[in-house]
């Protein structure tokens, strides 16, 4: 029998799947964190963002149509972040899920941003999660946890909804076991911030805040759709 998901914030009415001429699209350019030490690998290039609207025809993004960007961003945390505060704490730190939920909001409202924060242990929920995020979201925040490293039908959502995605880990994943030095997530990322505990969700609501930002600027000077 398995527990029933841990949603984390306001509960929330389905939301109807992203379709491809639906927001905002972004060109992938992230590059791995492969620094040994706890670093904040944050690759911004002008041409990753831009209004975009798919082509009924030709099936490729074009730079006309715009939406409006939100200022939500959805934060996901995958298995056994809930035990923070009591799993190896010498690892993850003694800051429990909830206190970094409660930071989490405090940033965010501080930067113009609603924060709807979620964890789960079950791959499923994190893609079902996603698969949902419509026009109301703006930007994905993601800790995988150990999903990081084997899951491949999360980068794949990732890739399907188009949004910009920060991927963040407490712990500096590049000093220690070897199977945690590879990221699924971070091909589709537009930033990976590691080793910097609790402060990197902070980091990643700052980043994610800019990114939305030059999304807006982007739509308010793009031409109308016709």
């Amino acid at each position: 029998m398995t527990s029933a998901p841990v949603a984390i914030g306001p509960a929330e009415r389905p939301r109807p799947l992203v379709q491809p001429n639906h927001g905002v699209r972004y060109a992938r350019h992230a590059k791995h964190c492969i620094a040994p030490g706890a670093l904040v690998i944050y690759d911004r290039r002008s041409e990753r963002l831009g209004t975009a609207r798919w082509s009924p025809r030709a099936g490729v993004p074009t730079n006309r149509g715009s939406r409006l960007v939100s200022a939500t961003v959805l934060i996901l945390n995958g298995p056994n972040l809930n035990l923070l505060g009591r799993r190896e704490p010498a690892v993850y730190g003694r800051e429990t899920l909830d206190a970094i939920v409660g930071r989490c909001r405090t940033r965010g409202a501080a930067l113009g941003l609603t924060v709807d924060v979620r964890q789960s242990n079950h791959e499923g929920d994190l893609v079902d999660w996603i698969q949902q995020a419509g026009p109301e979201v703006g930007g994905i925040i993601i800790n995988a946890a150990a999903y990081t490293h084997t899951s491949v039908a999360i980068p794949d959502a990732l890739r399907a909804v188009g949004l910009p995605v920060i991927e963040v880990h407490l712990s500096n994943v590049h000093a220690r076991e070897a199977f945690r030095h590879h990221s699924f997530i971070s091909p589709v990322a537009d930033g990976v911030i590691v080793g910097l505990g609790p402060q990197g969700y902070d980091l990643a609501l700052e980043a994610m805040a800019r990114l939305i930002q030059e999304a807006k600027t982007l739509a308010a000077a793009s031409p109308p759709p016709g």
